[in-house]
């Protein structure tokens, strides 16, 4: 099982930490992948949930086991010309990442190719009997579901 850490959270939500680039490295060197949120304005990098929050260079983006949540349609375009993990989705049951998983919103049915998003949304027991048949998990939690 691939544990992502949502926005870089680990232990529960937390605005102050999400997205933030040295936290981003902190829990990157703990092991987990990371869903970050990426904007391109006037083609400046920024990372930020819902709005353009820190600006970074793109090296920043090199890491491995990162998934990229496309924010704006500019991102989206640049992310393009990339081979980063990348997706954008709003609302939608499902989306597929550039390197072909199944991102998967709450609530909906998973194969093993899915990624398994927020499923503390829907099940406040999930981080003791998380028992999913997925590919990865993508949770506030995932440091607490790893300890279990």
């Amino acid at each position: 099982m691939i544990y992502i850490a949502h926005r870089g959270l680990i232990n529960g939500p937390d605005k102050t930490l999400e997205n933030k680039p040295e936290h981003i490295t902190k829990v990157w060197d703990m092991g987990f992948d990371i869903e970050i949120d990426l904007w391109v304005k006037d083609s400046i990098l920024f990372l930020g949930h819902d709005s353009p929050q820190y600006e970074i260079k793109s090296h920043v983006l090199d890491k491995s086991g990162l998934w990229i949540h496309a924010k704006n349609f500019e991102a989206l375009t640049w992310l393009s010309d990339t081979d980063y993990n990348y997706f954008w989705h709003q609302d939608d049951c499902y989306t597929l990442t550039s390197h072909k998983y199944i991102w998967t919103y709450p609530d909906n049915l998973l194969s093993p190719k899915s990624v398994c998003v927020l499923p503390e949304w829907s099940n406040k027991e999930f981080i003791s009997e998380f028992t999913a048949d997925c590919y990865a998990i993508c949770s506030d939690y995932v440091g607490l579901m790893k300890k279990n």
